[in-house]
Protein backbone atom coordinates (compact mmCIF):
# COMPACT_ATOMS: atom_id res chain seq x y z
CA UNK A 1 0.00 0.00 0.00
CA UNK A 2 1.23 3.49 -0.83
CA UNK A 3 1.93 6.11 1.82
CA UNK A 4 0.78 9.52 0.58
CA UNK A 5 1.05 12.38 3.07
CA UNK A 6 -1.24 15.29 2.19
CA UNK A 7 -1.50 17.04 5.56
CA UNK A 8 1.43 19.43 5.24
CA UNK A 9 -0.51 22.36 6.71
CA UNK A 10 -0.42 20.42 9.98
CA UNK A 11 3.29 19.68 9.78
CA UNK A 12 5.89 18.91 7.14
CA UNK A 13 8.50 16.21 6.80
CA UNK A 14 11.89 17.59 7.93
CA UNK A 15 14.24 18.06 5.00
CA UNK A 16 17.27 15.75 5.11
CA UNK A 17 19.53 18.80 4.87
CA UNK A 18 17.87 20.16 8.00
CA UNK A 19 18.32 16.90 9.89
CA UNK A 20 21.98 16.65 8.88
CA UNK A 21 22.60 20.22 10.02
CA UNK A 22 20.97 19.56 13.40
CA UNK A 23 22.68 16.26 14.26
CA UNK A 24 26.00 17.69 15.55
CA UNK A 25 24.07 19.84 18.03
CA UNK A 26 22.73 16.70 19.73
CA UNK A 27 26.23 15.28 20.17
CA UNK A 28 29.44 17.31 19.82
CA UNK A 29 28.08 20.88 19.80
CA UNK A 30 25.71 20.71 22.76
CA UNK A 31 26.69 23.85 24.68
CA UNK A 32 24.33 26.13 26.60
CA UNK A 33 24.42 29.55 24.96
CA UNK A 34 24.13 31.21 28.38
CA UNK A 35 27.41 29.69 29.57
CA UNK A 36 30.47 31.97 29.56
CA UNK A 37 33.01 29.30 28.61
CA UNK A 38 34.14 28.44 25.09
CA UNK A 39 31.55 25.71 24.46
CA UNK A 40 28.76 28.03 25.54
CA UNK A 41 30.03 30.93 23.47
CA UNK A 42 30.22 28.72 20.38
CA UNK A 43 26.55 27.89 20.91
CA UNK A 44 25.75 31.59 21.34
CA UNK A 45 27.51 32.44 18.08
CA UNK A 46 25.63 29.67 16.29
CA UNK A 47 22.31 31.06 17.51
CA UNK A 48 23.30 34.54 16.37
CA UNK A 49 24.07 33.23 12.86
CA UNK A 50 20.70 31.45 12.79
CA UNK A 51 18.91 34.56 13.98
CA UNK A 52 20.55 36.56 11.20
CA UNK A 53 19.34 34.13 8.51
CA UNK A 54 15.73 34.31 9.70
CA UNK A 55 15.82 38.10 10.15
CA UNK A 56 17.23 38.63 6.66
CA UNK A 57 14.43 36.54 5.11
CA UNK A 58 11.82 39.10 6.24
CA UNK A 59 13.94 42.25 6.00
CA UNK A 60 14.34 42.60 9.77
CA UNK A 61 17.28 43.42 12.02
CA UNK A 62 18.96 40.43 13.62
CA UNK A 63 18.13 41.41 17.21
CA UNK A 64 14.43 41.82 16.36
CA UNK A 65 13.97 38.03 16.18
CA UNK A 66 12.96 36.39 19.49
CA UNK A 67 12.99 32.59 19.50
CA UNK A 68 10.01 30.71 20.98
CA UNK A 69 8.76 27.14 21.22
CA UNK A 70 6.57 27.64 18.15
CA UNK A 71 3.70 29.59 16.66
CA UNK A 72 1.30 29.15 19.56
CA UNK A 73 3.71 30.63 22.07
CA UNK A 74 4.64 33.48 19.74
CA UNK A 75 0.97 34.37 19.16
CA UNK A 76 0.24 34.25 22.89
CA UNK A 77 3.33 36.37 23.59
CA UNK A 78 2.35 39.00 21.01
CA UNK A 79 -1.21 39.56 22.21
CA UNK A 80 -0.83 38.99 25.95
CA UNK A 81 2.47 40.86 26.09
CA UNK A 82 1.09 43.92 24.31
CA UNK A 83 -2.11 43.89 26.36
CA UNK A 84 -0.35 43.81 29.73
CA UNK A 85 2.15 46.44 28.58
CA UNK A 86 -0.62 48.87 27.59
CA UNK A 87 -3.50 48.08 29.98
CA UNK A 88 -5.48 49.94 31.33
CA UNK A 89 -4.73 52.98 29.12
CA UNK A 90 -5.47 50.84 26.07
CA UNK A 91 -7.45 47.60 26.09
CA UNK A 92 -8.79 47.05 22.55
CA UNK A 93 -7.58 44.33 20.17
CA UNK A 94 -8.84 43.77 16.62
CA UNK A 95 -8.62 40.35 14.98
CA UNK A 96 -10.72 38.23 12.61
CA UNK A 97 -13.16 35.35 12.82
CA UNK A 98 -10.82 33.10 10.82
CA UNK A 99 -7.70 33.21 12.97
CA UNK A 100 -5.85 30.13 14.16
CA UNK A 101 -7.36 28.73 17.32
CA UNK A 102 -4.44 29.90 19.48
CA UNK A 103 -5.25 33.53 18.61
CA UNK A 104 -8.96 33.10 19.28
CA UNK A 105 -8.37 31.27 22.57
CA UNK A 106 -5.90 33.95 23.64
CA UNK A 107 -8.45 36.65 22.87
CA UNK A 108 -11.13 34.80 24.84
CA UNK A 109 -8.79 34.65 27.84
CA UNK A 110 -7.82 38.31 27.50
CA UNK A 111 -11.49 39.32 27.53
CA UNK A 112 -11.64 37.89 31.05
CA UNK A 113 -8.73 40.15 31.98
CA UNK A 114 -10.50 43.28 30.74
CA UNK A 115 -9.72 43.33 27.03
CA UNK A 116 -12.24 44.41 24.43
CA UNK A 117 -11.99 42.29 21.30
CA UNK A 118 -13.36 43.09 17.85
CA UNK A 119 -13.69 40.08 15.54
CA UNK A 120 -13.80 41.23 11.91
CA UNK A 121 -16.10 39.47 9.48
CA UNK A 122 -14.73 38.10 6.21
CA UNK A 123 -16.31 37.60 2.81
CA UNK A 124 -17.03 34.23 1.18
CA UNK A 125 -13.38 33.90 0.15
CA UNK A 126 -12.04 34.78 3.58
CA UNK A 127 -10.90 38.36 2.98
CA UNK A 128 -11.46 41.18 5.46
CA UNK A 129 -13.09 44.47 4.44
CA UNK A 130 -10.41 47.18 4.68
CA UNK A 131 -12.99 49.94 5.07
CA UNK A 132 -14.56 48.06 7.96
CA UNK A 133 -11.13 47.73 9.60
CA UNK A 134 -10.71 51.50 9.44
CA UNK A 135 -14.00 52.08 11.26
CA UNK A 136 -13.14 49.61 14.06
CA UNK A 137 -9.85 51.24 15.12
CA UNK A 138 -10.25 53.66 18.04
CA UNK A 139 -8.14 55.48 20.61
CA UNK A 140 -8.07 52.39 22.85
CA UNK A 141 -6.83 50.02 20.14
CA UNK A 142 -3.47 48.40 20.92
CA UNK A 143 -2.96 46.03 18.03
CA UNK A 144 -4.56 44.62 14.91
CA UNK A 145 -3.77 40.89 14.58
CA UNK A 146 -4.66 39.29 11.24
CA UNK A 147 -3.46 35.96 9.92
CA UNK A 148 -1.46 36.21 6.69
CA UNK A 149 -2.19 32.86 5.02
CA UNK A 150 -5.17 31.02 6.46
CA UNK A 151 -4.37 27.49 7.62
CA UNK A 152 -7.71 26.02 6.49
CA UNK A 153 -8.75 27.78 3.27
CA UNK A 154 -5.46 29.34 2.10
CA UNK A 155 -6.68 32.95 1.90
CA UNK A 156 -3.75 35.41 1.69
CA UNK A 157 -4.59 38.78 3.24
CA UNK A 158 -3.25 42.05 1.79
CA UNK A 159 -0.70 42.84 4.50
CA UNK A 160 0.59 45.96 2.77
CA UNK A 161 -2.83 47.64 2.75
CA UNK A 162 -3.60 46.56 6.31
CA UNK A 163 -0.18 47.71 7.51
CA UNK A 164 -0.65 51.11 5.89
CA UNK A 165 -3.98 51.59 7.67
CA UNK A 166 -2.48 50.60 11.02
CA UNK A 167 0.56 52.85 10.60
CA UNK A 168 -1.61 55.84 9.63
CA UNK A 169 -3.73 55.33 12.75
CA UNK A 170 -0.77 54.67 15.01
CA UNK A 171 -1.76 51.16 16.09
CA UNK A 172 0.47 48.11 16.03
CA UNK A 173 0.05 45.40 13.38
CA UNK A 174 0.75 41.73 14.12
CA UNK A 175 0.37 38.86 11.68
CA UNK A 176 0.49 35.11 12.16
CA UNK A 177 2.62 34.04 9.18
CA UNK A 178 3.24 30.42 10.14
CA UNK A 179 1.54 29.06 7.02
CA UNK A 180 2.79 31.71 4.60
CA UNK A 181 6.42 32.09 5.68
CA UNK A 182 8.83 31.41 2.77
CA UNK A 183 5.83 30.75 0.49
CA UNK A 184 4.51 34.32 0.16
CA UNK A 185 6.35 37.67 0.08
CA UNK A 186 6.93 38.95 3.61
CA UNK A 187 8.86 42.14 4.39
CA UNK A 188 8.59 44.11 7.61
CA UNK A 189 9.29 47.50 6.05
CA UNK A 190 7.31 47.28 2.82
CA UNK A 191 4.28 45.87 4.64
CA UNK A 192 4.54 48.03 7.80
CA UNK A 193 4.69 45.01 10.08
CA UNK A 194 5.35 45.44 13.79
CA UNK A 195 5.17 41.83 14.97
CA UNK A 196 5.25 38.55 13.02
CA UNK A 197 4.76 35.00 14.23
CA UNK A 198 6.92 32.38 12.49
CA UNK A 199 7.62 28.70 12.98
CA UNK A 200 9.81 25.94 11.58
CA UNK A 201 7.72 22.81 11.23
CA UNK A 202 5.53 24.17 8.43
CA UNK A 203 8.60 24.67 6.23
CA UNK A 204 10.38 21.30 6.62
CA UNK A 205 12.11 22.31 9.82
CA UNK A 206 11.88 20.75 13.30
CA UNK A 207 8.82 20.84 15.54
CA UNK A 208 8.94 22.83 18.77
CA UNK A 209 10.70 25.98 17.60
CA UNK A 210 9.42 29.30 16.26
CA UNK A 211 10.01 33.01 16.55
CA UNK A 212 8.33 36.34 17.12
CA UNK A 213 9.62 39.34 15.20
CA UNK A 214 9.25 42.45 17.37
CA UNK A 215 10.07 45.77 15.74
CA UNK A 216 12.64 47.95 17.45
CA UNK A 217 11.12 50.27 20.04
CA UNK A 218 8.01 48.22 20.81
CA UNK A 219 7.53 47.64 24.52
CA UNK A 220 6.10 44.25 25.43
CA UNK A 221 5.67 42.37 28.70
CA UNK A 222 7.40 38.95 28.79
CA UNK A 223 5.33 35.84 29.44
CA UNK A 224 8.26 33.83 30.79
CA UNK A 225 10.68 34.99 33.47
CA UNK A 226 13.93 33.38 34.50
CA UNK A 227 17.45 33.58 33.21
CA UNK A 228 16.86 36.53 30.90
CA UNK A 229 17.49 34.83 27.58
CA UNK A 230 16.32 36.49 24.34
CA UNK A 231 17.00 40.02 25.63
CA UNK A 232 14.95 39.21 28.74
CA UNK A 233 11.83 38.77 26.62
CA UNK A 234 11.73 34.96 26.59
CA UNK A 235 13.61 33.23 29.39
CA UNK A 236 14.54 29.57 29.13
CA UNK A 237 17.47 27.55 27.86
CA UNK A 238 17.84 28.04 24.13
CA UNK A 239 16.70 25.19 21.88
CA UNK A 240 20.04 25.11 20.10
CA UNK A 241 19.43 22.20 17.72
CA UNK A 242 15.92 23.43 16.93
CA UNK A 243 17.10 26.97 16.18
CA UNK A 244 19.83 25.64 13.89
CA UNK A 245 17.28 23.48 12.07
CA UNK A 246 14.86 26.39 11.80
CA UNK A 247 17.50 28.58 10.16
CA UNK A 248 18.50 25.82 7.76
CA UNK A 249 14.89 25.30 6.67
CA UNK A 250 14.66 29.02 5.89
CA UNK A 251 18.00 29.05 4.11
CA UNK A 252 17.03 26.23 1.71
CA UNK A 253 13.51 27.46 0.96
CA UNK A 254 13.39 28.09 -2.79
CA UNK A 255 10.96 29.86 -5.09
CA UNK A 256 11.17 26.98 -7.55
CA UNK A 257 9.56 24.80 -4.86
CA UNK A 258 6.75 27.33 -4.49
CA UNK A 259 6.23 27.32 -8.26
CA UNK A 260 6.06 23.52 -8.29
CA UNK A 261 3.47 23.53 -5.47
CA UNK A 262 1.34 26.12 -7.30
CA UNK A 263 1.28 23.92 -10.40
CA UNK A 264 0.32 20.82 -8.41
CA UNK A 265 -2.26 22.76 -6.38
CA UNK A 266 -3.98 24.06 -9.52
CA UNK A 267 -3.90 20.63 -11.13
CA UNK A 268 -5.52 19.05 -8.10
CA UNK A 269 -8.18 21.75 -7.76
CA UNK A 270 -9.14 21.43 -11.43
CA UNK A 271 -9.42 17.65 -11.20
CA UNK A 272 -11.44 17.73 -7.96
CA UNK A 273 -13.91 20.21 -9.41
CA UNK A 274 -14.66 17.74 -12.18
CA UNK A 275 -16.34 15.55 -9.55
CA UNK A 276 -20.06 16.25 -9.37
CA UNK A 277 -21.29 18.55 -6.59
CA UNK A 278 -17.86 19.61 -5.29
CA UNK A 279 -17.20 23.15 -4.02
CA UNK A 280 -13.85 24.90 -3.58
CA UNK A 281 -13.65 26.68 -0.23
CA UNK A 282 -11.65 29.89 -0.32
CA UNK A 283 -10.21 31.82 -3.26
CA UNK A 284 -8.57 30.43 -6.38
CA UNK A 285 -5.44 32.48 -5.70
CA UNK A 286 -4.38 31.01 -2.37
CA UNK A 287 -1.46 29.53 -0.47
CA UNK A 288 0.58 27.41 -2.86
CA UNK A 289 0.10 24.22 -0.81
CA UNK A 290 -3.57 24.53 0.18
CA UNK A 291 -6.71 22.93 -1.25
CA UNK A 292 -10.00 22.83 0.68
CA UNK A 293 -13.16 21.38 -0.89
CA UNK A 294 -16.64 20.33 0.19
CA UNK A 295 -18.07 17.04 -1.08
CA UNK A 296 -21.71 17.83 -0.48
CA UNK A 297 -23.78 15.23 1.39
CA UNK A 298 -20.75 13.17 2.40
CA UNK A 299 -19.07 13.33 5.83
CA UNK A 300 -15.52 14.66 5.66
CA UNK A 301 -14.49 12.41 8.55
CA UNK A 302 -15.72 9.38 6.61
CA UNK A 303 -13.80 10.45 3.51
CA UNK A 304 -10.66 10.88 5.60
CA UNK A 305 -11.10 7.45 7.14
CA UNK A 306 -11.50 5.72 3.79
CA UNK A 307 -8.49 7.61 2.40
CA UNK A 308 -6.38 6.53 5.37
CA UNK A 309 -7.29 2.92 4.62
CA UNK A 310 -5.69 3.52 1.22
CA UNK A 311 -2.55 5.02 2.79
CA UNK A 312 -3.53 8.65 2.12
CA UNK A 313 -3.40 11.17 4.96
CA UNK A 314 -5.46 14.37 4.82
CA UNK A 315 -7.35 16.58 7.27
CA UNK A 316 -10.83 17.94 7.83
CA UNK A 317 -9.38 21.21 9.17
CA UNK A 318 -6.74 22.57 11.50
CA UNK A 319 -4.63 19.90 13.23
CA UNK A 320 -5.22 21.69 16.54
CA UNK A 321 -8.95 21.05 16.16
CA UNK A 322 -8.87 17.61 14.54
CA UNK A 323 -9.60 15.76 17.80
CA UNK A 324 -12.94 17.52 18.20
CA UNK A 325 -16.19 17.27 16.29
CA UNK A 326 -16.75 21.05 16.24
CA UNK A 327 -17.71 22.64 12.97
CA UNK A 328 -14.83 24.69 11.57
CA UNK A 329 -15.08 28.33 12.67
CA UNK A 330 -13.30 29.31 9.45
CA UNK A 331 -15.79 27.59 7.16
CA UNK A 332 -18.66 29.02 9.21
CA UNK A 333 -17.20 32.52 8.86
CA UNK A 334 -17.14 32.27 5.03
CA UNK A 335 -20.81 31.25 4.99
CA UNK A 336 -20.80 27.48 4.72
CA UNK A 337 -23.67 25.61 6.30
CA UNK A 338 -22.87 22.97 8.96
CA UNK A 339 -23.63 20.29 6.35
CA UNK A 340 -21.16 21.81 3.89
CA UNK A 341 -18.53 22.30 6.58
CA UNK A 342 -18.78 18.72 7.77
CA UNK A 343 -18.34 17.46 4.21
CA UNK A 344 -15.09 19.37 3.75
CA UNK A 345 -11.58 18.07 3.32
CA UNK A 346 -8.28 19.95 3.49
CA UNK A 347 -5.52 18.62 1.26
CA UNK A 348 -2.15 20.29 1.77
CA UNK A 349 0.87 19.46 -0.32
CA UNK A 350 4.61 20.13 0.04
CA UNK A 351 7.72 20.44 -2.08
CA UNK A 352 8.09 16.66 -1.77
CA UNK A 353 4.61 15.91 -3.16
CA UNK A 354 4.56 14.34 -6.63
CA UNK A 355 1.98 14.33 -9.41
CA UNK A 356 1.93 10.51 -9.18
CA UNK A 357 0.83 10.79 -5.57
CA UNK A 358 -1.93 13.22 -6.50
CA UNK A 359 -3.13 10.95 -9.30
CA UNK A 360 -3.28 8.06 -6.81
CA UNK A 361 -5.26 10.30 -4.44
CA UNK A 362 -7.66 11.32 -7.22
CA UNK A 363 -8.23 7.73 -8.28
CA UNK A 364 -9.11 6.70 -4.75
CA UNK A 365 -11.20 9.69 -3.76
CA UNK A 366 -13.42 9.47 -6.84
CA UNK A 367 -14.32 5.89 -5.92
CA UNK A 368 -14.77 6.80 -2.25
CA UNK A 369 -17.17 9.65 -3.04
CA UNK A 370 -19.27 7.41 -5.31
CA UNK A 371 -19.44 4.78 -2.59
CA UNK A 372 -20.28 7.18 0.25
CA UNK A 373 -22.92 9.04 -1.74
CA UNK A 374 -24.53 5.72 -2.59
CA UNK A 375 -25.02 4.91 1.10
CA UNK A 376 -25.54 8.46 2.42
CA UNK A 377 -29.02 9.14 3.87
CA UNK A 378 -28.57 12.77 2.77
CA UNK A 379 -28.55 11.92 -0.94
CA UNK A 380 -31.94 11.67 -2.58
Amino acid sequence: MKNVYLDNAATTKPDEKVVETMLPYFKEKFGNASSSHLVGQEAKNTIMKSRKIIAKSIGAKTHEIIFTSGGTEANNFALKGLFFENYPEKNHIITTKIEHDCILKTCEWLEKQGAKITYLNVNEEGFIDLENLKTQINSKTIVVSIIHGNNEIGTIQDLESIGKICRERNVLFHTDACQSFTKVFLNVKKQNLDLITLNAHKIHGPQGVGALYIRDGIKITPLLHGGGQEKGLRSGTDNLSGIVGFAKSVDIALQKDVKKMIELRDYLINELLKIENVKLNGPRERLCNNINVSFNNVEGEAIGGYLENEGIFTSTGSACMSNTLKTSHVLKAIGLTPLQSNSSLRISISKFTTKEELDYFLEKIKNIIIKLRRISPLVR
